[in-house]
């Protein structure tokens, strides 16, 4: 009979069937280890019940500066604000040292303190995958823009004819909407002279409309653009408008449109390219 093994015996069936007996186990760990582990495992529990206590007891009883926001997303931004600032200035010395980052810090929460400008509503939640598409597609229109352009001024014959065009867009968010001017401005081809803030009428300047191929083209991007944004900033099931939100009209006391007698609407159609050329306003 081999050690760890019990002798045989009857089965209900009637077989017969070796059995091995299960070696018992045996800690390695001393008893000075094993003290060990357990008083780490009791003071990390300690420790974690403590700090999430802390964090309650600092979320009853303190109170952020109203210039730092009343929710997330507008501390989001401050804290955003804070960490520009701080590296400009930190650029603007052009040494990384402490004392330069906290000297940053302190003039940033000074200049938010002292001159604090209008509150920007935040709102929309951002969607990284669209956001890259636009990304690498305002790269696109970059280089393809800043060839036709050049060849536009090198090329013989007659030289474009510019317009500015009257476009309309279903942006809500005036942050959003001045990223997407941002984005025709910095392409090239298209400048943004005027925006209509209640009518989101955008008077866009563009090189060349010589053809209604050119001006169609022009509106497919502004219509691209304008999907993209709303795609990647405020869609209509994510949309939570901020409390500061209108908040320009009451800084620039805008009044309300008032309609027409005999007009059908108070709104402005979008334009077409069939549009009038001094309807486009023709530079």
């Amino acid at each position: 009979m081999t050690t760890g093994e019990q002798p045989s015996g009857k089965q209900p069936d009637g077989g017969e069937r070796t059995m091995k007996l299960r070696a018992p186990v045996v800690s390695t760990k001393g008893p000075v280890l094993s003290l060990v582990i357990n008083t780490w495992r009791v003071s990390l529990l300690f420790i974690f019940w403590h700090f999430v206590s802390a964090l309650v007891w600092l979320r009853s009883h303190t109170r952020l500066p109203k210039w730092l926001g009343s929710d997330s997303r507008e501390v989001g931004v401050r804290l955003w604000t804070i960490a520009w600032l701080t590296f400009v200035w930190v650029l603007l010395w052009g040494t990384v040292s402490w004392a330069n980052i906290i000297g940053g810090v302190v003039l940033a929460v000074a200049v938010l303190t002292v001159l604090p400008l209008p509150r920007v509503p935040v709102e929309g939640r951002i969607h990284p995958l669209s956001l890259a598409r636009l990304v690498v597609r305002l790269v696109v229109d970059f280089f393809v823009s800043s060839l036709q352009i050049g060849w536009m001024a090198i090329r013989p014959g007659r030289p474009p004819l510019g317009a500015v065009v009257r476009v309309r867009v279903a942006i809500k968010s005036d942050m959003v909407l001045t990223l997407a001017v941002d984005y025709l401005n910095l392409v090239p081809g298209t400048m943004v002279l005027e925006i209509d803030h209640r009518r989101r009428m955008l008077y866009v300047h563009v090189f060349d409309v010589r053809s209604e191929k050119k001006v169609r083209a022009f509106y497919d991007q502004v219509a691209y653009v304008e999907r993209m944004f709303i795609k990647a900033f405020e869609r209509d099931s994510e949309w939570h408008p901020s409390p500061y939100h209108g908040i320009d009209e009451d800084f620039h006391h805008v009044r309300p449109i008032q309609p027409v007698a005999g007009a059908q609407s108070a709104d402005i159609p979008t334009a077409t390219p069939e549009t009038s050329r001094s309807d486009r306003g023709e530079s």
